[in-house]
This record gives C-alpha cells, sequence and structure tokens, in this order.
C-alpha cells in the first residue's frame, strides 16, 4: 500500500514484513505489503518486540518467528504476554485451553478488546461461540507472520464491535517465493506430540531479486498440523488437526489473496476450583474422574451425589469443548495509481461445536431441575442409571462479511474511508442427555438423543461500520490526524424453545426477545505526531470507542440472558453500550551507537517507548453469578449490574539493549490503576465497589528477555512478573504476586539437507517449578472466585526443517 509510513488506518497487509530485518525497521512501517518472507541461516538476534514507529499511538508487534521460539505451537495472544501492560494466563503451556485462559490489557478483559487475522474479524473471544473464533483456531501458529497490539486504541478500519480497550492483529505469512517443503515436529511433557508439515509452491517466476513480485506471478502453500498433548493434572487428551491454504496472485498493479482455514479440536476441560471463608476443601486442581468410570461410579452415593465433604470442589467425570470451524477470504488489493489505493474483502466463517459437562446428577439443583420434565419417575434410570448426567451447550455460527478501505494522497492530505459489513446467525441450545452406566459416552464423542433441549436462541446480528479520517503533514515532521467511525448493530434474538417453568433458576419461565438497535454516529479519534531531528518520535491521540451490546442467548452478559422479557424492555429503554474516552502519550526513539560508550560497555543499540494513559470507562457492565457458586452446572439467568464509571490510568516502559549481533536484552514495565468510580445496587443493598479496583488485572508487569547466540547456538531466558490481582469486585480478597522463568534453546544443525535450515529447538517452563493461580474467574462483590493452577515445569523437545 502507498501510505504504509503515514500511519493511516491501515489494512492487514500494510503491517508485513516486521519478521524481515526487525532491528532496523524499528520505527518504520514496511514498505511493501507483497514482499515475501525470507530465511536466514543465521542466528537471529534482532529484538524479539519490536516497537512500531510512524504511529500516533503506542503500538508494539511480535514476530511470529518469536512464538515458536517461545514454544512451537504457542496461542499467538500467549505470545503476547512478554509485552508492557499484557496480562494472559493460562493452565496449558500452549495457551490453547479456552475454558481457563484470561487476557487482561490495560485493566480490559478480553472481552473489551477487537481481534483480527488478516483484517478478518475474529470477535470478542467469549468461551460460548457466538460472533467469532480464536486466533489458533483462525491461523496454525506456525503460519503467524506477526501479531500487532494497540494497547490504547486500535485503528478506526479494525472491524470489531468490541474493541473498548485496543486490538491485536494477527497477520498470515504469505507463500514464499522458492518452491520447497517445510515441517516441524516437538514432542515433550505429558506426552506432547506437535507435527507441522507445509509446502510451498514457489512463485510462478522462481528467480527475482527486487522486493515486490513481478507482475503475472502466483504461488500458494498448503500447511497442516496434528497437535495431541495429555493435560499435565487429569486424564485427558488435548488438541486436534488444522488445515490452512493460501493462495495469490500478482497482476500489474492489483494483488489478489485468497485464504482458507479448517480447525477441528476436541479439548477436555478441568474445572476450575472453588474459594471461599466457608468453603474447607479448595484443593491445587480439580482433576475430573474420567477414563476410570468404576471409580467414578464409586464416588456417588446411591442417589448420584458426590461426597459431602467435597463441597462445591466435587469431581466430574468429564468436561470437554469440541469446536469445528471453517474461515475463508479473498482479498482484492488495487493499486490504481501512485496516490490512490482500493481494497475490498469477503469472508465467510461456519462454526459447529459444543461445550459437554459430564456431572452428578444429585448436585444442589438438578434434582430439581429434572424433576421439572420428569415430576414421577427414578432419575438415576432416567439417565442411563450411572448417577451422572451429560450437560451441552451447542453452538453454530454462520457468518459472512464485506470490508472496503479507499485511500488517497491529495497534497498534504491523506486519507482514508471504509466500510465493514457483516451478517451474523448464531444459536446456543441448552441439552442434557444420559451417561449410560454400561456403555459410557466419551469426552471425544458427539451425544445424541437428548432427554431434555432446556432452551434453545436464535439471534440474527447485523453490523455497519463505517469510518473516515484524514493525516494532515503540517511539516515534514509534524501530522496532525483526525477521524471518526460510526458503529451499527441491529440484533434480533428469538428462543424457538423456552425452558419450562422452574427450569431456570430465579423462576423465569420464558426468556426475553426482542430487537435491540444501537447507532453510535460519531466515535472521533484525533492524534498528533511530531519526529525530531534525532529521529525520536512524540505521539499523542484521543479515541473515543464503544462496545456493542453481546448478542448470546441465556447465559453471557447479554440482554438476551436476562431473567424475563420485563427486565429486557427495561434494559432495552435505559441501557447504554459500554464506552471508553482514551487519550495516550508517549515518546519512543532508537539510537545506534559506534562511539567511546560502545568500546567501554559493548552496547550497540537501544530502542525504547515510554507512554502513558489514562481511560474514562463509562456505562461498565458487571456479570454476576446468581448462584453462591460462579461456575455452577445449575446456572440461573447472569445478574447485569451497570457500574457506571471506570477510571484507569498507567504507564507502559518498553526497552530494547542490543550488545552487537550476540546479545540483546528487552524489558516491558507496566503500571495499572483501574478503579470502579461508583457503588451499584443488587436489589435493595448498595455494594460498595466505589474506589475498588477491578479484580483479575494486576497493578504491575514486569517481562524481561535475555536473547544470545554463539555462532550455531541461540539460547533464550524470560522472566516474568505478575503482581497481586484482587478476586472480586469489592477487593475483600485478592491472589498474591508471582514470578516465573522459562528457557529456550535452538542450535542450528550442520545437515546440508533442506538448504541447511534444519534445528533442534529446546524449551523448559516454569523452570523453578513456581505454584499458584494462573486464570482468576471473577464473578462476586464478595466472598468467593474460582481459579484455575499455574502449570508445572514442563519440558519440550523438536526439530525443525525449511524455514
Amino acid at each position: 500500500m502507498i501510505y504504509a509510513n503515514h500511519g493511516f488506518a491501515q489494512s492487514s497487509d500494510t503491517k508485513n514484513g516486521i519478521e524481515n530485518n526487525a532491528a532496523v525497521k524499528v520505527l518504520q512501517e514496511p514498505d511493501n505489503a507483497t514482499s515475501p518472507t525470507t530465511v536466514t541461516t543465521t542466528p537471529d538476534n534482532s529484538p524479539a518486540v519490536v516497537i512500531q514507529g510512524q504511529k500516533s499511538r503506542s503500538v508494539l508487534a511480535v514476530r511470529g518467528t518469536s512464538l515458536q521460539t517461545l514454544l512451537p505451537g504457542m496461542n499467538p495472544l500467549k505470545g503476547l504476554h512478554q509485552l508492557s501492560g499484557v496480562n494472559f494466563q493460562s493452565a496449558d503451556p500452549w495457551g490453547n485451553n479456552e475454558q481457563n485462559f484470561s487476557l487482561t490489557i490495560h485493566g480490559f478483559s478480553a472481552q473489551q478488546l477487537g481481534y483480527t487475522l488478516d483484517g478478518v474479524p475474529l470477535g470478542d473471544q467469549q468461551y460460548g461461540n457466538y460472533n467469532g473464533l480464536s486466533p489458533q483456531r483462525a491461523i496454525i501458529s506456525e503460519n503467524v507472520r506477526n501479531l500487532v497490539l494497540n494497547s490504547g486504541a486500535g485503528d478506526l478500519a479494525t472491524a470489531s464491535t468490541s474493541n473498548l480497550g485496543g486490538t491485536i492483529e494477527s497477520f498470515s505469512t504469505d507463500p514464499r517465493p522458492q518452491s520447497g517443503l517445510s515441517f516441524a515436529q516437538t514432542i515433550g511433557s505429558n506426552a506432547t506430540s506437535r507435527s507441522f508439515i507445509r509446502y510451498d509452491s514457489g512463485d510462478s517466476v522462481p528467480e527475482y531479486t527486487d522486493s515486490a513480485a513481478p507482475a503475472d506471478t502466483q504461488s500458494y502453500y498448503l500447511s497442516f498440523v496434528r497437535h495431541r498433548a495429555n493435560a499435565w493434572d487429569f486424564e485427558g487428551e488435548q488438541g486436534g488437526e488444522q488445515l490452512n491454504a493460501k493462495w495469490i496472485k500478482h497482476f500489474a498493479n492489483t494483488k489478489l489473496s485468497a485464504y482458507y482455514n479448517f480447525s477441528d479440536k476436541a479439548e477436555p476441560n478441568e474445572d476450575s476450583v472453588v474459594h471461599s471463608a466457608a468453603i474447607t476443601f479448595a484443593p491445587n486442581t480439580r482433576p475430573t474422574t474420567y477414563p476410570d468410570f468404576d471409580y467414578a461410579k464409586r464416588y456417588l452415593t446411591a442417589n448420584g451425589e458426590p461426597p459431602r465433604q467435597d463441597g462445591p470442589n466435587y469431581r466430574n467425570y468429564f468436561g470437554v469443548a469440541q469446536r469445528r470451524d471453517h474461515l475463508a477470504y479473498l482479498k482484492l488489493e488495487n493499486q490504481i495509481d501512485s496516490n490512490k489505493a482500493w481494497n475490498n474483502q469477503i469472508y465467510v466463517h461456519y462454526d459447529d461445536g459444543l461445550g459437554a459437562v459430564a456431572g452428578p446428577i444429585g448436585v444442589a439443583g438438578l434434582p430439581n431441575l429434572f424433576k421439572v420434565y420428569f415430576p414421577e419417575q427414578d432419575l438415576k434410570q432416567t439417565f442411563g442409571g450411572s448417577g451422572y448426567a451429560v450437560r451441552t451447550t451447542e453452538y453454530q455460527i454462520h457468518r459472512s462479511g464485506f470490508i472496503s478501505q479507499w485511500q488517497a494522497s491529495i497534497g498534504a492530505h491523506h486519507w482514508q474511508t471504509g466500510l465493514w459489513l457483516e451478517r451474523n446467525h448464531s444459536s446456543a441450545y441448552r441439552r442434557w442427555y444420559a451417561l449410560d452406566a454400561t456403555q459410557p459416552l466419551s469426552p471425544y464423542q458427539r451425544p445424541a438423543y437428548p432427554l431434555i433441549t432446556q432452551y434453545g436462541s436464535e439471534i440474527e446480528n447485523h453490523i455497519i461500520q463505517l469510518h473516515w479520517q484524514d493525516e494532515w503533514q503540517i511539516y515534514p515532521n509534524l501530522s496532525l490526524q483526525g477521524g471518526f467511525k460510526s458503529s451499527l448493530q441491529f440484533a434480533d434474538g428469538r428462543f424457538p424453545v423456552q425452558p419450562k417453568l422452574g427450569a431456570i433458576g430465579g423462576g423465569s419461565g420464558a426468556l426475553p426477545e426482542g430487537k435491540i438497535i444501537t447507532k453510535k454516529w460519531m466515535l472521533p479519534q484525533f492524534s498528533l505526531l511530531w519526529r525530531t531531528a534525532e529521529q525520536d518520535q512524540f505521539y499523542v491521540n484521543l479515541q473515543k470507542n464503544l462496545r456493542q451490546f453481546i448478542t448470546y442467548g441465556a447465559v453471557g452478559a447479554s440482554p438476551w440472558s436476562l431473567s424475563n422479557q420485563t427486565a429486557f424492555d427495561l434494559f432495552k429503554r435505559t441501557a447504554e453500550p459500554e464506552t471508553a474516552i482514551s487519550v495516550e502519550g508517549g515518546v519512543r526513539g532508537r539510537r545506534q551507537f559506534s562511539n567511546e560508550l560502545t568500546r567501554n560497555t559493548g552496547l550497540t543499540g537501544v530502542e525504547a517507548q515510554f507512554s502513558v494513559y489514562n481511560v474514562n470507562f463509562r456505562d461498565r457492565l458487571l456479570q454476576i453469578s446468581p448462584t453462591p457458586v460462579i461456575s455452577s452446572i445449575v446456572n440461573g439467568n447472569p445478574i447485569l449490574a451497570n457500574v457506571g464509571s471506570v477510571k484507569t490510568q498507567g504507564i507502559d516502559l518498553a526497552l530494547s539493549l542490543l550488545w552487537g549481533t550476540h546479545y540483546s536484552l528487552f524489558n516491558g514495565l507496566s503500571y495499572n490503576h483501574s478503579t470502579y468510580q461508583d457503588d451499584y445496587l443488587s436489589g435493595s443493598n448498595r455494594v460498595n465497589t466505589n474506589g475498588k479496583q477491578v479484580p483479575a488485572s494486576p497493578n504491575w508487569l514486569n517481562k524481561t528477555m535475555l536473547k544470545a547466540n554463539w555462532n550455531a547456538l541461540e539460547w533464550q531466558l524470560m522472566a516474568d512478573y505478575v503482581g497481586r490481582r484482587y478476586a472480586t469486585y469489592t477487593n475483600d480478597l485478592a491472589i498474591p504476586a508471582h514470578f516465573l522463568i522459562n528457557f529456550s534453546l535452538q542450535y542450528r544443525l550442520p545437515w546440508a539437507w533442506n538448504k541447511g535450515q534444519n534445528r533442534l529447538n529446546f524449551q523448559i517452563l516454569n523452570l523453578t517449578q513456581r505454584s499458584g493461580v494462573s486464570t482468576l474467574v471473577v464473578g462476586a462483590a464478595n466472598g468467593t472466585y474460582n481459579s484455575f493452577p499455574i502449570a508445572p515445569r514442563q519440558l519440550f523437545l523438536g526439530v525443525t526443517s525449511g524455514f
């Protein structure tokens, strides 16, 4: 694209090339969207974290190769944890299990951020699918080119309805210009086996040296991965298969790209541990009993009740998330002339999945639910004689969309306008199945013939998003940018299957139906970027964002999950979407040394970014559990509370030091202070949240990464400090800080095969065997919370060839 150096709200490919000589391009946007991925045969000591220049906001990037250095197959979101202000937690080493991961950035949760892949929206990352899919299901980790984090506010052009607190953009690699085969094989702790293979066709004109591919050429790649790993704290094999294909055709002034992703995975889940002062049994982990079905049956009483001393931390037989996704896009990028460009993209996404729990029929609340449907029957025999029942939430998503962006340059003005349209039809059905005492279901099977369909939702949602902005180059070193976006949502929710009276906690007999139309025409953005003679950059950005209402039925912080039609109608009349006004300013710079400092210390370069931010968050909605146990098998309608305003202030510091070509040190330090500004009412009771900190978001984070290489050997040490986190809305309970150390090593093998691109990889995670809490599940004002544990020390060994 023609305006990559002007800090525009850019299409996805304008951020290409970050892994190509990242140290040199720290303060530049990559100039060429079509340059292929280069392969180096020497150890890479460029910074793992890249400070993005020419942007009027804080922007950091991580190269895709860094993910594989940390751990092959790592979830791109977990790879961002090394950045300032980012806190990603999960109980599995890859961060792939979607039930037990959490993400906070500057006090905003994962569901308050925006996510894209090559410009395609990925939704808001709810565990219960309704409007997208996770990045690791959208692309094979080994095919990620780079990740870009806009930690304060995302570009106006970002296709998202949830990006209150910034955006995370993932980009796929292009096909390589040379034909060849690449593969990677990883083995390790807990019977891990990850097998990746990719074939690149090479360009139809195989030899060229220009930075851009010649006209009338085409290339493609096909890749496949199979991932298997046993859970470390229970018997369950997590993983699946995934296929990626990408094709690119170059014309004289046009680039045509097509991408297809298929993902099929089944991930057994451990249960979160319940904590409260009233609970006497709170283990470090809460494993399921699968596959020992004989023990599972002995574990229950004759009436299907777990041991009373286990309380809410009883053991289920199994839990699982099954997901099958198809995602595809077609993108046309047209360079009309030297001053104009027009990009158009269409995409489709289909998801079919379920979450299932096989649990005791005698836990509190379930007998009353089942008696609604089987008032005179023996419940144990009705549900197969085992004492267990299988509860599922079954999802489907049918999404399609269109994205169009026009860019032009007229004198000192560089402007862009664009349109995003999406139609999404999602469904969620809650069903109950028998678990046969002689032929029990496994977590890798899909149940059939439900005994109960408790409820079923069908929600149609249409999104229209417009944006326009202009960058005025006042002076060669000073630019002013202004623009706005409009976000319109037209949602209509229906329940073809309504619960019977008594089947939902709180006495709800009919879940709400109806339309909610939200139109926010003016979400402005203003920014200033000043470049000094020394090439330092000072920036300031002011922007307003919103999060549209969640379009999900019966559970979650959604108006279609309220207990009755009256509550829905009141919400529709009085509620406003969450909005945030972000003010961010900072300075970034890069220096290379060849003077006495270098002779005395060996220091040859430094890159740094310092940013300060202030966010006023309005109409904050809290989802409060309707039951004393936050994650309960017997869920009722969630309580939505508007807690008014949240004020966030913080600082981020990113610093990279380079000692020649052999050593580099990165440190990311961040401080965040996010507090509620109001109390809220729970019935007639006032809950004192005013002045309390937003839970699950730590005040202090510090990330340190040391890289070194000697000839064919390269190693990396990463230290991760996560400060204390509050676990309730009133801050009466908290989790202590923890400190983790990870280590990785790469050795370039002396084999000439496959152009010499053969490496041995070794990783140790949680080197010091630290225990504690990783993910917090917050859903109560006080007295209780749920948690998932930190994974123990784990070792992985792998070999890669061809890339």
